[in-house]
């Protein structure tokens, strides 16, 4: 082969990275920063999405209505917070002390009759809030870390979109565009880590292979042979040259340990982890932490709270899906998998944790955290033996910290019992621009894969959020 013939795909295969870097989810890299000790800079903004799969219960959380007839007020009570006025649930006490770290949305809708995951799911991450099939075809809107992945690659990791415990079990879970990147296609989809046996709590936990994707001895046979192939052409071809730069940056992302050391959770003092809690939540807000830590952009992860220790039910996908006993999950106000008595405790630990140590490392303020489900619950309790709540599209919170976004306040409000908005009601469009402006990423994208200029979203960033 011709010096001169080297292309950008030769290049890489020949060094070993053909497939990783040109079409395996999540490997969208930039180029690297250093400072003048050769050290990698921190990372820019960066996102970490906690997505609370299944929908809580709004009334029963965050927007709780102690004035509401019984039927709808359901049994907890609502307790004081740093914010006069703002009042949460009684299990939340960890979290009560850090309200003024957050902004709490009471007032987030999706327009339409929006009543399965699939498609809340779908408006939610995409930022939009239409239906998912168009004439008859799924809408292919990438979702949100596809769009950071895009615009904001990591200057520091191989992966820029990372997603912890891919939902599974029954496919009404799954968004369809979470594996595939949507019209931006693969590269920018998320890379997927862990799973319901093989998660950071456990022992044993096993980061993807993505992390150590090679034999270092062949790896090192591999840049010899590249770098033969280029020697006589760098003078001759900038193109060349071009693929050279871009070679060595993959060799560093992938020789260098912060990525990989990042799944070490061992390297973590205990009493942190216990801040945390050793639970899937805990453990993957933890791992999320040490991930965009270590360069990665948008981390999202799953809310699954785990099982309790006498309840093994239900996928590790759904904790938050309480329809009770119409739907053979338990007490929806128990203390089983499917309870609140169970799952309240360990996010009020696991996100009070997060929000902690992030202030405390001073990674807040360029690092933005959202908590939400795809919908709320009804307002009414089911009248069923055990009790649970319905699917509600129109009426739902979030929360918002960190990324410039003010502490301390309270946006949006529901009617008296939580069935819809009255003031301020925000879209997925406004969260997902709001998410997008956090992130200084412009929501016209210029150019997509097939040439054509489309939105990230309509919506406009909520801009009374940002202190």
């Amino acid at each position: 082969m011709n010096d001169l013939q080297l292309n950008r795909r030769q290049a890489l295969i020949a060094s070993g990275l053909g497939t990783l870097s040109l079409g395996m989810p999540g490997m969208v890299m930039g180029s690297d920063k250093v400072d003048a000790s050769g050290k990698a800079v921190a990372s820019d903004k960066c996102c970490i999405f906690v997505l609370l799969c299944g929908g809580p219960s709004h009334v029963d959380t965050w927007d709780m209505k102690p004035e509401a007839p019984v039927d709808f007020r359901g049994p907890y009570e609502p307790i004081a917070t740093r914010v006069p006025g703002m009042r949460i649930n009684e299990m939340h006490t960890r979290l009560a002390k850090l309200t003024d770290k957050f902004t709490l949305i009471n007032s987030m809708s999706h327009p339409g009759a929006i009543s399965n995951h699939f498609d809340a799911m779908h408006n939610l991450l995409s930022g939009q809030s239409e239906r998912r099939v168009q004439n008859g075809q799924p809408n292919d809107q990438p979702y949100m870390g596809s769009f950071v992945a895009k615009h904001k690659p990591s200057t520091r990791n191989f992966v820029s979109n990372a997603w912890l415990i891919k939902c599974v079990g029954p496919p009404v879970f799954c968004a369809p565009n979470i594996g595939i990147g949507g019209y931006l296609g693969s590269a920018y989809a998320p890379v997927f880590v862990g799973s319901a046996k093989n998660h950071p709590a456990m022992k044993n936990f096993e980061p993807p292979q993505i992390y150590n994707p090679y034999d270092e001895n062949r790896f090192e046979e591999r840049k010899s042979l590249l770098a033969s192939l280029e020697s006589s052409s760098l003078d001759k071809d900038q193109q060349v040259k071009d693929w050279s730069d871009l070679r060595e940056k993959t060799y560093d992302a992938l020789t260098r340990q912060e990525g990989r050391e990042a799944f070490d959770l061992e390297r973590e003092p205990q009493s942190i982890r216990d801040r945390y809690g050793m639970h899937p939540i805990g453990q993957n807000l933890l791992l999320a932490r040490r991930m965009v830590e270590s360069g990665v952009r948008f981390v999202t992860v799953n809310g699954w709270t785990g099982q309790a220790d006498h309840d093994k039910n239900g996928p590790p996908s759904s904790s938050w899906d309480m329809h009770g006993g119409n739907m053979g999950m338990g007490n929806a106000f128990g203390t089983g998998s499917y309870g609140m008595g169970f799952c309240l405790p360990r996010l009020d630990q696991a996100l009070s944790g997060l929000l902690s140590d992030l202030g405390e490392r001073g990674m807040l303020e360029k690092t933005l955290v959202v908590v939400t489900g795809e919908f709320g619950r009804t307002p009414f309790v089911l009248k069923q033996n055990p009790p649970g709540r319905q699917h509600w599209p129109k009426c739902f919170s979030s929360i918002l910290a960190g990324g410039g976004i003010a502490g301390g306040n309270l946006y949006g409000k529901s009617n008296r019992k939580g069935e819809y908005p009255i003031r301020n009601r925000v879209r997925p469009e406004e969260l997902a621009a709001t998410v997008y402006h956090a992130l200084d990423i412009p929501i016209n994208d210029p150019k997509d894969a097939s040439g054509i200029s489309r939105s990230l979203t309509t919506g406009e960033p909520l801009l009374d959020l940002f202190g």
